[in-house]
């Protein structure tokens, strides 16, 4: 399977230098992607090809060529997926800003690695070879790498993409799981055979309102000053560690409270996990939004907006696929509003969901109890529970 790894290294003032001067160059390649793209368009009324955007950059930067080709298929996948997203939204826009910097790959015969130290080829220009930038790394992986990515993390890095030689044998479980995302409980989960967990996401909410509130500090402070000063830089320079440490810490706890449920699963021996797709829930969330359908506590937008259920979905994927376990998303309509009981429909009002009925459980384990129902029998009906794990990420 293929993984990757983010490893720090060393290098000389001089290696250093041209590794930031190509991020800028990858940044002018990308401009020029776009303004390609515009050309033909207006040109001819169609999209510009690959073959025809490659013939177009090949030999304009000092670069090797399939890292200048690298950059051109991240654009045109980017064009790609904005054409797929504007079936359901056409308010969405075809790449058209111009980007300062662009993170450069090395893939195939563009690098070398003996040992921990890595050669990063510059190619041909002006018809002599250029010498390789030299670089030793803190972390080799252990398998073959086939692609390096230079990222900006505080401070440059290396990102490794290898093979490990492992072979995802397909679960041996029969139990289907069906999860209820959520904010505070970032999992609720309840599975076939009777069991139940949740994974608290208390943690996460208390770094982003570290976060909200050290920005909110900065921002204020930054609004004081002309933009450009030496203050302003300084408080922008704090601000960008801010964000950098709690992209990491939120990183980390996103990936214990997946790896937690994916040792979950194979405990309970489960074969497939179906997941709600609330796709959408964060949108009408800015203040800025001038045709606004809802109307919303500030509070409850910020917690939207910082909800990290898409970066959730594809750290569950890839876990579970790993074991073998499939995933899915399906829609979760009313699930936490309907009363399996007597069928009627109730705005839940604290942590625990009550019916009329007499019908009462824990709010997000009566929705994932849904959830489950409604994969399997298409419609809601009561589901027993013998135990629920509470956990927290660790």
């Amino acid at each position: 399977m293929y993984r990757t790894v983010k490893t720090p290294f060393r290098a000389n003032r001089n290696v250093i230098q041209d590794l930031f001067q190509i991020r800028h160059q990858c940044g002018d390649i990308w401009n020029d992607c776009v303004e390609l793209a515009r050309y033909y368009y207006r040109l001819g009324d169609s999209w510009i090809t690959k073959s025809q955007l490659q013939a177009e950059l090949k030999g304009k930067y000092p670069l090797h060529s399939q890292t200048v080709q690298a950059v051109c298929h991240k654009f045109l996948q980017a064009r790609d997926g904005v054409k797929e997203a504007r079936k359901a939204n056409k308010k969405i826009r075809y790449p058209y800003k111009r980007k300062f910097v662009f993170n450069p790959k090395w893939v195939d015969k563009a690098f070398s690695l003996e040992g921990n130290i890595l050669k990063l080829s510059l190619g041909n220009w002006n018809g002599k070879r250029q010498a390789p930038l030299v670089l030793k790394l803190a972390q080799v992986p252990n398998g073959e790498v086939k692609e390096v990515e230079l990222v900006f993390d505080r401070t440059l890095q290396l990102c490794l993409s290898y093979d490990d030689g492992c072979e995802a044998s397909p679960s041996t479980g029969a139990h289907t799981t069906a999860i209820d995302v959520g904010e505070i409980h970032t999992i609720s989960a309840v599975s076939t055979n009777e069991q139940a967990i949740i994974i608290t996401g208390r943690q996460m909410r208390s770094i982003h309102r570290l976060r909200n509130k050290k920005l909110r500090e900065l921002q204020k402070l930054m609004s004081r000053c002309q933009k450009g000063s030496r203050q302003w830089k300084k408080y922008n320079r704090a601000k960008r560690y801010v964000l950098s440490k709690s992209e990491v810490q939120l990183r980390d706890v996103l990936h214990k409270t997946t790896k937690s449920f994916v040792d979950w699963c194979i405990s309970q021996e489960v074969k497939h996990v179906v997941i709600g797709d609330v796709e959408g829930v964060q949108r009408n969330t800015s203040k800025r939004s001038k045709n606004r359908k809802r109307k919303m506590h500030r509070h409850t937008n910020q917690k939207l907006s910082n909800w990290s259920f898409g970066r959730l979905y594809s750290y569950l994927s890839y876990k579970l696929d790993a074991k073998g376990i499939s995933i899915a998303k399906e829609d979760e309509s009313f699930t936490t509003q309907t009363c399996p009981a007597c069928g009627k429909r109730n705005k839940c009002r604290g942590r625990a969901y009550r019916c009329r009925c007499g019908y009462t459980k824990h709010r997000d384990i009566h929705g994932a109890a849904n959830f489950l129902s409604k994969h399997l029998h298409g419609r809601f009906q009561e589901m027993s529970i013998d135990d629920i794990m509470y956990l927290r990420p660790s």
